[in-house]
């Protein structure tokens, strides 16, 4: 093979641009609209082999699980920090690829999990039930009907561990059917309490109203919906009696619940939600960034600096550029 060119240099093996380096601190969590929709996750709390069927509005659902079980609720953490990080990535202009290198540790922290042996051994756990658990549907994710089987990730390898076995680095491949809809950005900001909520069925009611609330001051819906939309396993009688054990604890973020007359639930904010898109920087702004800073990777810079912007309340900026360029001076 001729080297004519390249200085005699050895091939590159990095293969740049075959994976997305899971990198941006404190990203924004984010959610895909079709599993906030739909039930796509179990809400048990033990190995869960049932085959789930859900038909609504003309979507129609099966998924099947592995010897594993079903993949849960709590599983999905990982797929929120991988669509988080995509659209930090996205939002920053960067590169993005369907399979992402993470740090589990990273995750862990992210997702608002312990760090300790057993926390490791049960993302491994969360791996293996994501990619088994195989789902087939007609959702439309990108703009796009089709009717297809996949698994949750396509495929997932520990890159680096510990002499222990501790997991320390992953390699996550998405499905195309769920890259389509983060390239599509059909995906919802959630609270970061989202994490904090220990029970399975508060995590779905809060995904359901933040779907359907969205913005609006309220929104009503049926028990009967809601019990669907759920995916609960529970009977009518033990799931109303669960939701007004939450309407009681009222601790679901975003929402406050209550109960109205012919069996309804109304979800009503308690502040307004609204997304402040993040601030786009201009090419000249990047250019003035790399005189400053040469050598450095200016789209990462762009994100520490709308995660700066985000943590510190994600206000609209008149000149978006000045500050940016501010904000890089005085780190260097």
């Amino acid at each position: 093979m001729s080297s004519a060119g390249t200085g005699g240099l050895m091939p590159d093996r990095r293969m740049q641009g075959d994976f997305f380096l899971c990198d941006i601190f404190d990203a924004i969590p984010k959610d895909d609209l079709a599993s906030m929709e739909h039930p796509l996750f179990s809400l048990a709390t033990r190995p869960d082999l049932r085959v789930l069927k859900y038909a609504h509005n003309g979507v129609a659902i099966e998924v099947t699980p592995s010897v594993k079980g079903l993949a849960t609720i709590h599983d999905k953490d990982i797929l929120i920090f991988c669509i988080s990080q995509l659209m930090a990535a996205l939002n920053a202009g960067r590169a993005v690829s369907r399979t992402l290198q993470l740090k589990a540790h990273d995750l862990l922290v992210a997702t608002n999990r312990e760090t300790s042996g057993d926390a490791y051994r049960r993302l491994r756990e969360a791996f293996e039930r994501l990619a088994g658990t195989r789902i087939t549907t007609n959702i439309v994710t990108g703009e796009i009907e089709t009717t297809t089987g996949f698994g949750l990730i396509e495929r997932w390898e520990i890159i680096r561990k510990t002499r222990g076995g501790r997991m320390v680095s992953v390699s996550v491949t998405l499905s195309e059917w769920l890259y389509r809809a983060v390239l599509g950005r059909a995906v919802l900001t959630l609270s970061r309490d989202y994490f904090r909520l220990r029970k399975p069925l508060e995590r779905r009611i809060y995904e359901i109203a933040r779907k359907h609330c969205g913005r609006q001051e309220s929104w009503r819906v049926s028990v009967d919906t809601l019990l669907k939309k759920s995916g609960s396993a529970s009977p009518r009688r033990v799931f109303r009696a669960m939701l007004r054990e939450m309407i009681a604890s009222d601790h679901l973020p975003d929402y406050a619940m209550t109960e109205e007359p012919g069996d309804l639930i109304r979800f009503s904010q308690r502040t307004a939600v609204v997304e402040v898109p993040p601030p786009l920087l201009s090419e000249a702004a990047l250019e003035e960034a790399r005189r400053l800073a040469p050598g450095m990777d200016v789209h990462a810079l762009a994100a520490d600096w709308r995660g700066l912007w985000a943590r510190t309340g994600a206000q609209r900026l008149r000149k978006p550029d000045a500050a940016f360029l501010g904000w890089l001076r005085k780190r260097l």
